[in-house]
């Protein structure tokens, strides 16, 4: 089998039993390149607080472009956005890259395809592989849009997320920095929950987006996030080993 299918073979088991969730997952082992996808490749999900990652992304292109540091309001807004996902910051800092549209103007330069900004930011669309995509932009090491200092910092910061929000690809390594997202939607009552991030598992690191919808409960979608981030690795794992 190839890697999407073997990715398959691990995840469909842990839906049973899950209702109405539907989850996609992205994962790739960066010392080997093995990279899958799961749950359909043009399959979109809200965000929630994982686009928090997106809009510093594009606040720091701003400032790299202006030439310039951020501002002590930026830099303060960005740590309680990511470090605590606190939701002013997130709605102050996006006004700042110009909106839904400057969000979609920086995806563009960072290689996402599929991703849809709203203004109401966490209604931002976006699928596994463009999220798997974001945290190639972050962390990998080839030169890339965003530059060495800005990809240090925006690293440390996923790296100090605030203890209750620890959970999700954490739970597939050790080494973690990550953002997570939780919704409830109204309409239903339902749950988006999404995790992204990078962890290191048997002295390889990989890098995960776990995107789900429709979960009955906030706790039941994280364990299912949860056990859908330590399969995908597993998967990328073995067959990098073979």
């Amino acid at each position: 089998m190839d890697a999407d299918a073997e990715l398959a073979a691990a995840v469909e088991p842990l839906l049973a039993g899950s209702g109405t969730a539907a989850v996609s997952v992205a994962v790739l082992d960066s010392g080997s390149g093995t990279r899958a996808v799961y749950g359909g490749a043009d399959a979109t999900y809200d965000t929630a607080s994982i686009v928090k990652v997106d809009i510093l992304a594009a606040l720091l292109l701003r400032a790299q472009d202006e030439g310039r540091d951020l501002t002590a309001g930026e830099h303060a807004r960005a740590v309680a956005m990511i470090e605590r996902s606190d939701n002013d910051s997130a709605t102050a800092l996006l006004a700042a890259v110009g909106g839904a549209a400057g969000l979609d103007a920086a995806n563009e330069r960072l290689g996402l395809t599929a991703t849809t900004a709203a203004q109401a930011w966490g209604l931002t669309r976006t699928t596994a592989a463009d999220q798997l995509t974001l945290l190639e932009a972050v962390f990998g090491t080839d030169t890339g849009e965003l530059s060495e200092g800005s990809r240090t910092w925006l690293r440390e910061l996923m790296a100090r997320v605030e203890a209750g929000q620890r959970w999700g690809v954490s739970a597939a390594g050790s080494d973690w920095a990550l953002k997570n997202g939780w919704m409830p939607r109204t309409a239903t009552g339902l749950w988006n929950i999404n995790s992204i991030g990078r962890v290191t598992a048997g002295g390889r690191t990989c890098l995960v987006a776990v995107l789900s919808a429709g979960q009955r409960t906030k706790e039941s979608g994280i364990a299912l996030v949860e056990s859908v981030a330590k399969a995908a690795v597993g998967v990328v794992r073995a067959d990098a080993a073979d």
